[in-house]
């Protein structure tokens, strides 16, 4: 029996026992308490309303918050970020007003909704509702009516269905910011909203500081990026009408939880969950991520392009020439000839821009009246004709210098700048010049076609017939009659040039050690320098090496139809005695393995650079994959066969082992695996098989090896044995992806790119080819940071010990030569 004094403690404990059971669903009514331990849950079970001490229990302060039900701690909502309850409790309390109240332990008011309009008959009720919405309305659900809602007071979350605007009939803005810290909900430096009414646009902002900005919208996505238009996985809406104005985003997929968040450094992200499939929230897409949205980068009239580096726009000249270029100049561009208002000043096209800041939308007038409105406003510097509020076309202006532009070249969009009469002369004349030109070379060449056309023909015939005896004869010196140069159809109209033996030696000095510019699998290659001053690279054959011959031919066949500007390019071959030779361009940074390995090197990379190369590698494999004319399978990707030239722009190059597939063709099988460790696929190099996704492998270990500096096969680190690839991979689950970019790089601004890099090379070293990207969608997912991506799978090959097993056996020959192994395979 237990004694009076603890009597009161048990009936309390009953009543609180009582009140959470009754409170366990998904609405408060007057004269209920809610404290500390009860919740409120959605009906659909995805939502609950409650108290949390943010910050993994590190602080005692309390709020009032919703969350998602049954997940990890993932709060969208919070009523009194601003003002923490100090201490252990709590009580919620629904007023007979429809004023729904929030106490500390002494009762006194820590947030409030504030007394709501409610007639005789209404009896107010608090729901959570199945999107999240929080709503104070009438107990009797035929009665519509909401009288206060948590989706017009939202914190750093957008969930389906809020509507981020303008209610304009009240005058009520509804807008995100982000928290402080992450463990600190009160908010931060960094707020998220659709403005102004006039002319609405998404714009992130710093304080009153402008940083990044989406718009104007122009009836189907705000100008100057699609990331926040509709995907496969939810559709967006722009809704104006007399009543209100807002952008919002409705899910196509029930069984995807989803939320656009802004981060406490800043950062717009969408994350999603997949129901009974997740085990953490995925991070699709970080919208701000793309340096040319960092506001006004260019200045006035200067429109920022793909690495960041700024353009005047055509009519415009730099206001301080010796800082334009790469470097990061917001000085911005001046008209290079003065406009004279009512003097013959004109408007000028542009295509591919995002429009400019601080549009000023005028009436519904065709584009004849848009244009002379313009034009007799001497502050008006430009027009367009933009659907703003998606219900019909608009005039929108832009009065004073327009600033924060971007080339967009798959915008649409088309805005008229004005230009003064001088300048509007200056393009008439170049027109003119330009079609003059055009029209008198194309007579000239027909002119010269007809008159020497036949005699060019027999020339070239002649040619031809030389070569291509000689280059047999000279092979056939090598391998008898097995190997003859022109046989069948792929290789008929093949010409290369010739150069004899006597000018191959003068130009290497009699290929001397100091003009020896590398080591392959089949021989050296050196640098000369022809009698025109031409620098060309010199590939010699290993003197009577068989195992060379046929790779030779196939490297002569490939590359002279290949012509691509990230494709080393050939110009000649020499075949005399025992002497076969390529002849190459001289690319003086040599190859992508000199630069990135070595530490005082690699500190000249910065990520801008890097980038670029990996770009350009990309672009030079979804040519030979798809865009050439010949379908290429290169079997032997990997940094030393990456040349750089002056500029940095990468060349792919050595294509001794690359194989021809049919249109159709999906993958072929060999016994004869030659290739680098380290680069090869798990089914090349186990199998013999190869195919695209091959090549696709290659190229995302030397994406791995870019960014971090390391190379794959002989990378190390004290904690483990995996390779780069299993540290990579290691580093990607533990949501610390950024600790593999090589410490040489001090470029910071960049990171949610090096980040969206990593992935994608993890989802190219993928263990099963099937699961791996196409070339064009690689160069998709680099190309456009709003791109979706999926979650990577393991890679294959993430031990260092695999070479173990290729250890030679009874059946098995293996040789290896400068990293390039050749295996054949028993068996088949």
């Amino acid at each position: 029996m237990p004694s009076n004094v603890h009597l009161p403690l048990i009936l309390c404990s009953l009543v609180f026992l009582n009140l959470q059971t009754s409170l366990s669903t998904d609405t408060l009514t007057p004269h209920q308490s809610f404290v500390v331990g009860f919740t409120l849950i959605s009906t659909n079970q995805r939502f609950e309303l409650g108290f949390f001490s943010p910050g993994n229990g590190s602080t005692r302060d309390l709020y009032l918050g919703i969350w998602y039900h049954n997940l990890p701690l993932t709060v969208v909502w919070v009523a009194n970020r601003n003002n923490p309850i100090r201490d252990s409790f709590g009580q919620l309390s629904l007023q007979e007003t429809g004023n729904l109240i929030l106490y500390n332990r002494s009762m006194g008011i820590v947030w409030s909704t504030g007394d709501q309009t409610v007639t005789s008959n209404f009896t107010p009720v608090v729901q959570l509702l199945n999107s999240g919405n929080l709503v104070i309305r009438d107990q009797d659900e035929r009665n519509k009516a909401i009288l206060w809602e948590s989706f017009d007071f939202p914190t750093d979350t957008l969930l389906p269905d809020l509507k981020l605007g303008w209610k304009l009939d009240v005058g009520l803005h509804s807008f995100i910011s982000s928290w402080k810290t992450s463990a600190d909900p009160s908010e931060g430096e960094y707020l998220f909203s659709l403005e102004p009414p006039e002319a609405p646009q998404l714009v992130l902002r710093s304080g009153s500081r402008k940083l990044f900005r989406w718009g104007p919208f122009d009836g189907t996505s705000f100008s100057g990026g699609t990331s926040l238009t509709s995907s496969p996985l939810f559709q967006t809406l722009f809704v104006y009408n007399s009543v209100e104005l807002y952008f919002k985003y409705e899910l196509l997929d029930e069984s995807i939880l989803s939320r656009f968040v802004i981060s406490p450094t800043g950062l717009i992200q969408y994350f999603t969950w997949k129901v009974n499939i997740s085990e953490e929230w995925n991070l699709l897409v970080t919208f701000n991520s793309d340096p040319c949205d960092n506001y006004g980068k260019c200045g006035h009239y200067g429109s920022c392009y793909s690495l960041s580096s700024c353009k005047c726009l055509s009519g415009f000249v730099p206001n301080s020439p010796h800082d334009w270029g790469l470097v990061s100049y917001s000085g911005g561009c001046k008209r290079r000839h003065e406009l004279n208002c009512g003097h013959g000043d004109g408007f000028v096209k542009y295509s591919g821009l995002k429009f400019a800041d601080n549009p000023v939308v005028w009436g519904n007038y065709t584009n004849h009246e848009c244009e002379a409105v313009c034009l007799n406003n001497c502050s008006c510097m430009a027009y367009a004709k933009v659907d703003v509020y998606g219900n019909g076309s608009r005039c929108v202006s832009w009065v004073g210098d327009l600033v924060d532009l971007k080339n967009f070249p798959n915008g649409e969009d088309q805005i008229y700048i004005r230009m003064a009469h001088s300048e509007l002369k200056a393009i008439a004349d170049a027109k003119r010049k330009h079609l003059t030109v055009k029209i008198v070379t194309a007579v000239t060449v027909v002119i010269v076609l007809l008159i020497s056309g036949g005699a060019i023909w027999y020339l070239s015939w002649i040619i031809r017939h030389r070569r291509n005896d000689q280059i047999g004869r000279s092979f056939k010196a090598h391998q008898s009659a097995s190997f003859q140069y022109v046989e069948d159809n792929q290789d008929s109209g093949f010409q290369l040039p010739l150069y004899d033996l006597e000018t191959i030696l003068l130009a290497c000095d009699n290929f001397s050690e100091r003009n020896k510019i590398g080591q392959g699998g089949f021989g050296s290659v050196y640098k000369g320098e022809l009698p025109n001053g031409q620098e060309i690279a010199v590939k010699r054959l290993v003197e009577k090496s068989m195992q060379g011959v046929e790779e030779l031919k196939n490297e002569i066949i490939l590359i002279a139809k290949l012509q691509h500007r990230n494709l080393v390019k050939i110009l000649g071959c020499c075949v005399e005695g025992e002497e076969t030779m390529l002849v190459y361009e001289y690319l003086p940074n040599k190859s992508l393995n000199n630069f990135i390995y070595d530490k005082p090197t690699r500190k000249q990379l910065t990520w801008r650079m890097r980038y670029h190369i990996i770009k350009g590698i990309a672009r030079g494999l979804l040519y030979l994959h798809q865009d050439s004319r010949l379908r290429i399978i290169h079997r032997d990707l990997k940094t030393s066969n990456i040349l750089l030239d002056g500029d940095l722009n990468p060349k792919i190059s050595d294509f001794g082992i690359a194989r021809i597939f049919g249109t159709d063709q999906i993958q072929e099988m060999t016994k004869r695996i030659i290739g680098t460790y380290g680069y090869m696929s798990p089914e090349y190099a186990m199998n013999g098989h190869y195919s695209v996704k091959s090549d696709v492998y290659s190229f995302g270990v030397i994406v791995l090896e870019i960014i971090s500096g390391q190379k794959n096969w002989a990378f190390h680190h004290p904690d483990h044995d995996l390779n780069l690839l299993g540290h990579a991979w290691m580093l990607w689950n533990r949501r610390l992806p950024l600790e593999i970019l090589d410490p040489t790089v001090s470029e910071l601004s960049y990171g949610n790119q090096v980040i969206r890099c990593i992935h994608v090379a993890l989802l190219c070293v993928q263990q099963y080819p099937e699961d791996r990207p196409k070339m064009s969608t690689i160069y998709d997912m680099l190309s456009y940071e709003n791109m979706e991506l999926t979650e990577p799978k393991q890679p294959g090959f993430c031990k260092e010990s695999y070479t173990k097993k290729f250890d030679t056996s009874a059946s098995d020959h293996s040789s290896t030569v400068n990293e390039v192994t050749i295996t054949t395979l028993g068996g088949r």
